[in-house]
């Protein structure tokens, strides 16, 4: 079995299995151990200390799930060991990428988000998080919205598999970022010949995008988030191979 299909094989939870009512919260090893033990893949993202360490978080700010304020990337990774998740049941931080590795050591899946680094070097960051990776030994997958880290994890030789993150680009706020022709672009995966992702993870209210359908047809396996109920469920696998899950247990096999 490829590692991609070990990814594919079993639904993923969103940012480990959370739950804030238990206080088990997004992207923490409680959530994490949580989805293991109930047998699903994770998905987790990745950001960057400022002294050039992957650290599992979702937000470049630590304003919404800490106590603290100011972008993750203006603290060392052993400041950051210090600072604590709001909410939690029991005292955590946010965790390295190395922990998280050590954690699950093989047991489930692994898709790893590298987040757009707006205050720093996206390449640099991709380098980190892929040495980290090197030496692990269980199913793992990188994704990005940015083309460009896929064409650099390419070119520095990365072995495992890589995939696209898409959706309709329609919110105006991307406007303010990108040009018409950029959002074209990244819409209908026209960089493909640069990135040559291997899987496709796509907003499961755009599952029927013109290109995300074609390159399906074509057999590139396709993930999408972010399914809230078994009755999303039912309708994102009409177009999709694999769900990202959040708010509900979806069946395993």
């Amino acid at each position: 079995m490829s590692e991609l299909t070990e990814v594919l094989a079993r639904p993923i939870a969103h940012r480990g299995l959370h739950n804030l009512g238990s206080g088990i919260i997004e992207n923490t090893l409680p959530a994490f151990e949580r989805a293991m033990k109930g047998g699903y893949g994770i998905e987790c993202d990745l950001q960057m200390s400022g002294d050039g360490v992957p650290i599992v978080f979702h937000d470049e700010t630590l304003d919404r799930l800490t106590s603290q304020s100011g972008r993750v990337s203006t603290l060392s990774a052993g400041q950051l060991d210090r600072v604590r998740i709001k909410d939690s049941a029991v005292e955590t931080s946010p965790p390295r990428f190395a922990a998280l590795l050590e954690l699950i050591n093989g047991k489930v899946p692994l898709v790893v988000e590298l987040k757009h680094q707006s205050q720093g070097s996206n390449l640099a960051f991709s380098d980190a998080a892929n040495d980290v990776a090197k030496a692990y030994k269980g199913p793992l997958v990188f994704k990005s919205f940015s083309p460009h880290i896929l064409v650099h994890l390419h070119n520095v030789g990365c072995t495992r598999p890589l995939g696209i993150i898409v959706e309709g680009y329609r919110d105006p706020a991307y406007r303010a970022e990108l040009t018409a022709w950029q959002r074209f672009k990244l819409r209908h995966l026209l960089h493909y010949p640069q990135s040559r992702f291997d899987f496709i993870s796509c907003d499961h209210a755009e599952l029927t995008l013109p290109a995300v359908r074609l390159f399906r047809r074509m057999g590139k396996p396709v993930t999408t988030w972010t399914v809230r109920s078994p009755e999303d469920e039912q309708k994102a696998r009409r177009d999709a191979d694999q769900i990202v899950f959040e708010g509900y247990l979806p069946k395993i096999g």
